[in-house]
């Protein structure tokens, strides 16, 4: 049996203060991921370097909207807790948000170094999910993000202070944290095996393949999470937003592909 159980959301204290895991995690994923995506984009689009020039304006636009749509998604909330909508590093960063925020910043930079929108949103369609698939561990450290009560042999332990109150006298989740991380590899994986066996596709299928099969991931998480703060007719909004792109995309495949 494994019982995940987090040891706590601070890795180490330098001069008092506080280091968190979730911080780490969200460092490594990024790095992973930009590194990664300048690799492919030198060697198979021959951007020289161009994904680590313009990095920190995707990572300043990615990180901004992640914020502010999880802040507009927590309103009530954040009316009333104001000075914590810049409190970054205790988490509460949305992926829907993210790809927004970091939409606009490609749509920046193809403009001014004259690329195609479609072909960079390619590049960083085949590395973002091994860069979710790591910083979703963060939401473990900070006991976060789980699913309902369980009793299955992985299941996960929440303190106290972090259960929901009409679960307070449950101890063990589901570890959607988990799932989801285990699913966003998996998509890595389908991504780079389109890198390597389709390579004549027409630019923007890969990324529209990337957000169909994190679509659907999505809404599979979100079946088992409970964390949801906004709902229409009881379906979670990130589950919406889902449906909505999972429409999109493949009107756009099949636009494209006939």
């Amino acid at each position: 049996m494994v019982v995940f159980a987090s040891p706590g959301s601070v890795a180490f204290s330098i001069c008092g203060f506080d280091i968190y895991y979730y911080g780490i995690l969200m460092a490594i994923g990024i790095c992973c991921s930009l590194f990664l995506a300048n690799k492919i984009a030198n060697k198979y689009y021959g951007y020289n370097n161009l994904i680590l020039d313009v990095a920190p304006i995707i990572l300043i636009f990615g990180i901004l909207g992640a914020r502010i749509y999880y802040c507009l998604l927590n309103y009530s909330y954040f009316c009333s807790h104001s000075l914590e909508v810049l409190a970054f590093r205790y988490g509460g960063l949305s992926i829907h948000g993210a790809l927004l925020g970091g939409a606009i910043a490609i749509l920046c930079i193809a403009k001014k170094y004259d690329k195609k929108i479609a072909e960079i949103c390619d590049i960083f369609a085949y590395t973002l999910p091994l860069g979710q698939s790591i910083a979703r561990w963060g939401n473990f450290f900070n006991s976060e993000a789980f699913g309902y009560p369980t009793n299955l042999p992985w299941k996960l332990f929440i303190p106290v202070q972090n259960r929901p109150d009409h679960f307070i006298t449950n101890s063990y989740y589901h570890p959607t944290f988990l799932y989801e991380s285990i699913l966003d590899f998996l998509i890595f994986l389908v991504m780079i095996y389109m890198l390597k066996k389709h390579r004549n596709l027409s630019s923007g299928i890969v990324a529209i393949v990337y957000l169909l099969l994190y679509s659907i991931a999505r809404i599979i998480v979100e079946y088992f999470r409970i964390d949801c703060v906004m709902t229409y007719f009881n379906i979670p909004f990130p589950t919406i937003v889902s449906l909505v792109l999972i429409i999109f995309c493949l009107f756009y495949l099949a636009k494209k592909l006939r």
